[in-house]
């Protein structure tokens, strides 16, 4: 069957179309800036409800302040009442050593640039054995030298739910060759709770504590992950 020769040219372009929209990646938004000042400011003290002061009364520190994280959830007293028991079991109760946990929670804070989390948990890396060297490293990737597999394979496992939302083949095989089952599932839950969380900071404007130190100063502190 023979075209005419307009029309011939118009489904040509129409193919090139299709075909490119099926070649082309998705296209990503914008990088958008962190908040210099919080969207949900930190509930004060003296606007607590006694459930809200339930919950953050054993929160307080030796000086009688709660983090800013803790008082900002608590504007939603039956979501954090909800969400609390699964916070305390990936921080306290998980099958993961806190070393590796903190390792995780380093390098989902830093692909999501949640200097809140990135900050608050060098303290606690460094508690669980994390030097400021391998704290700096966490910032460079799993390909940076100073890793061992098991421990490269932690960190890619975190890149790759990221970016992909699955750990590949090859990292799943590494880990399954250090780690048991329930370690092996509590390494997606820790990195998918951190990654929540650093959604709510970012999207809140959770803003750092005096003294509390945000991305380490080093090669890659002004580089995007």
């Amino acid at each position: 069957m023979k075209f005419p020769n307009e029309f011939s040219i118009l489904i040509g372009f129409l193919i090139i179309l299709v075909m490119a929209g099926f070649s082309s990646p998705q296209k990503k938004t914008k990088k958008l800036s962190r908040l210099q000042e919080p969207r949900l400011a930190p509930l004060p003290e003296s606007e607590w409800t006694q459930r809200q002061a339930n919950f953050l009364n054993p929160l307080k520190n030796s000086s009688g302040k709660v983090l800013n994280v803790f008082a900002t959830l608590a504007r939603h007293p039956k979501l954090v009442e909800d969400y609390s028991p699964f916070i305390w079991y990936i921080l306290r109760e998980q099958t993961l050593p806190p070393r590796e946990r903190e390792m995780l929670i380093l390098r989902i804070g830093w692909l999501c640039q949640a200097e809140y989390e990135f900050g608050q948990h060098t303290i606690v890396g460094k508690q669980a054995g994390l030097t400021d060297e391998e704290i700096l490293c966490i910032t460079k990737g799993p390909d940076d030298p100073a890793w061992s597999e098991p421990e490269a394979a932690l960190l890619r496992a975190a890149d790759e739910l990221f970016h992909d939302a699955i750990i590949s083949n090859a990292t799943w095989k590494i880990l399954t060759e250090h780690y048991e089952e329930k370690q092996l599932m509590d390494v997606v839950f820790t990195i998918g709770q951190y990654n929540m969380v650093s959604w709510m900071l970012n999207s809140f404007g959770v803003q750092l504590e005096e003294g509390i130190p945000g991305f380490p100063e080093g090669p890659e502190r002004k580089k995007s992950p």
